[in-house]
């Protein structure tokens, strides 16, 4: 999704001011009229810096703004200002204070932060109320070292509907983008890395998340207590525990989504909560030659495709779930989802499921394409002549006691496996699909585009 940048209109006195490293830049800012661009030459310019008129603050090449470590490093405070090409880095480190590279107020409408590199601060930008602000096409680097959950975010959004978050790379740190007690805000084409959650949900409801990659993190898109979203063309890749995960989420469209898995060394589930320089990529030790850890020491990540938990009335269609060790896993109550024309593709569980009722996964004669369904098409409609029940009664028995798993290929649990097949009336209740399909959809392309 594409954003035009909102300038903030320029007077008849408007100047271009050019800002040599060293100058007073708060005296600068301070006299500069509205509209006015003021251009930072290459080189550090000392902050903290408050911007409290509409103004452009422009960087050339090389040009970084350095902050005390303490506060924040930039603070917007005007509508219509537009902060753009430099590099903010020295925030103070004080989660209460919400100390960040770029910080936007609540006054700080229509506040443009684009084209930026903001580097190793506490949070990354700060959208604090600034309704219908813009953060986008940014490097964000987030910190690097100690706890994961002390860091900051990338992106914070706190109560500022209308904005937006689009084609950012946002890399370390706690999650990518957090919004909470938000609405009607547009995640989009943004690209996320070695993070806890890449995009986080809570209270954000009306919103739009499309076309955003996540590739080993924890988690990719964690929704919680959060409705009426769409949430369509996101990739995760080879994110850790859930691809994912939606907790009281209710009447959102999930369309057209990829959950990609692939094995990764056992070494990532150790110290996942702490980061130091002396560890190389997800905890091993740098230069550790991953590929010879190949064995009994790998297993497929993420662990769940996608979670859902005490959601309701959501529309999961077109998605494609691959490599997981579960493909879903669907628990807690939920009610009256709809999962038609997805693709469930060499899970080790396709399934996860434990309940005495039965819920059909199939509408208007279409259901979902499952990998391991050894199925006949007679008639060449495309749809299987048989349904498909990804769970048996040993199924439920193991997800019930997991102890019980020693006895999986047992020649009694076999013989139950086969009297099941034998005689449908035996199976539990849980997942059916009535038409499975015989083709999966396409994969969909990286939504940012190759090489990015």
């Amino acid at each position: 999704m594409a954003a035009l940048a909102v300038i903030p209109p320029v007077s008849a006195r408007a100047e271009r001011i050019q800002v040599e490293p060293g100058a007073d830049l708060p005296a600068i800012l301070a006299s500069a009229a509205e509209g006015d661009v003021i251009v930072l030459k290459p080189g550090e310019h000392r902050g903290p810096l408050r911007l409290a008129k509409p103004l452009i603050l422009e960087g050339e090449a090389g040009a970084r703004v350095a902050g005390s470590g303490s506060g924040s490093v930039i603070v917007v405070a005007a509508p219509r200002t537009v902060v753009r090409q430099v590099t903010v880095t020295g925030s103070g480190f004080d989660p209460e204070a919400m100390d960040a590279g770029i910080f936007l107020e609540k006054t700080a409408t229509g506040a443009v932060i684009e084209r930026n590199r903001v580097v190793g601060n506490l949070y990354g930008v700060y959208i604090h109320g600034a309704e219908d602000s813009i953060v986008q096409d940014n490097a964000i680097i987030g910190l690097q070292e100690g706890r994961v959950n002390e860091a900051g975010n990338g992106v914070s959004v706190w109560n500022a509907p209308g904005a937006k978050v689009l084609r950012n790379d946002i890399r370390f740190g706690r999650d990518g983008i957090f919004s909470i007690t938000s609405k009607r805000n547009v995640f989009s084409g943004n690209r996320f890395r070695d993070l806890r959650f890449a995009i986080h949900y809570m209270y954000t409801n009306d919103s739009e998340i499309s076309d955003n990659v996540s590739s080993d993190n924890s988690v990719g898109f964690a929704i919680m207590f959060s409705h009426r979203l769409k949430v369509t063309g996101n990739r995760s890749e080879g994110d850790r525990d859930h691809g994912f995960l939606f907790n009281y989420a209710n009447g959102s469209q999930i369309t057209g989504n990829l959950v990609l898995g692939r094995l990764q060394p056992a070494e990532r589930w150790l110290g996942i909560g702490t980061r130091s320089k002396d560890a190389g990529e997800h905890g091993l030790p740098a230069g550790e030659d991953k590929v010879a850890l190949a064995g009994e020491g790998f297993r497929p990540g993420p662990t769940k495709c996608v979670f859902i938990y005490n959601a309701n009335q959501n529309r999961f269609r077109d998605n494609r779930f691959e490599g997981c060790e579960i493909g879903i896993h669907f628990t807690a109550g939920s009610e009256r989802n709809e999962v038609v024309g997805n693709a469930f593709i060499g899970n080790r569980n396709q399934v996860k499921y434990v309940s005495t009722r039965h819920i059909d996964w199939s509408k208007d004669g279409r259901g979902n394409f499952w990998s391991d369904n050894p199925a006949f098409d007679l008639n060449g409609d495309g749809v299987a002549d048989s349904p498909y029940r990804p769970n048996d009664l040993m199924d439920k028995v193991l997800w019930s006691a997991p102890q019980a798993k020693v006895l999986a290929n047992s020649p009694a649990v076999q013989v139950i496996r086969w009297a099941q097949a034998q005689f449908p009336a035996l199976l539990p209740g849980g997942v059916v699909d009535s038409h499975p399909l015989m083709a999966p959809p396409p994969r969909q392309p990286d939504p940012s585009g190759a090489g990015r």
